[in-house]
């Protein structure tokens, strides 16, 4: 995506990794300056999940590296990406195990099927409110 793709190239200027990232030196570093490793990145997230569940109650307990990847798959998926790219971004083998992430997307099934059925009310209906005789009718109904 170009929008990342700039903030790499902005990173790689700033920390002067432009020419030796791909031979001597990883792309991300922690504090040793050795390779960020998946650890790592969980210690990070925890250190802002911390933080943001001292203002929100909305924030999990637990957050997770997985729960971002799942995410990401998530909002790819209900923007009406292919599965097949999905697929190939998350770096899946097999389509059957990007497949998961349709099968939970309850809001997509709720859409399709709203898509499947017509419209049982016809959307032309009068506005009953303005019937000013029907509604005093049917004000005195018991």
């Amino acid at each position: 995506m170009k929008n990342t793709a700039s903030l790499l190239q902005s990173y790689l200027l700033e920390n002067g990794l432009e020419k030796t990232w791909k031979n001597a030196n990883p792309l991300f570093i922690n504090n040793q300056h050795h390779k960020l490793t998946k650890e790592g990145v969980t210690y990070i997230i925890s250190k802002y999940v911390t933080s943001a569940r001292k203002t929100s109650t909305l924030v999990p307990l637990k957050v997770k590296n997985h729960m971002l990847r799942h995410s990401k798959a998530m909002h790819l998926l209900q923007a009406g990406v292919n599965l097949i790219y999905i697929r190939d971004f998350l770096g899946h083998v097999d389509l059957k195990t990007t497949e998961i992430y349709a099968k939970a997307d309850t809001e997509m099934k709720r859409k399709a099927i709203e898509n499947v059925y017509p419209d049982l009310i016809d959307s032309n209906l009068p506005d009953w409110n303005k019937d000013q005789a029907l509604l005093s009718w049917l004000s005195g109904i018991k």
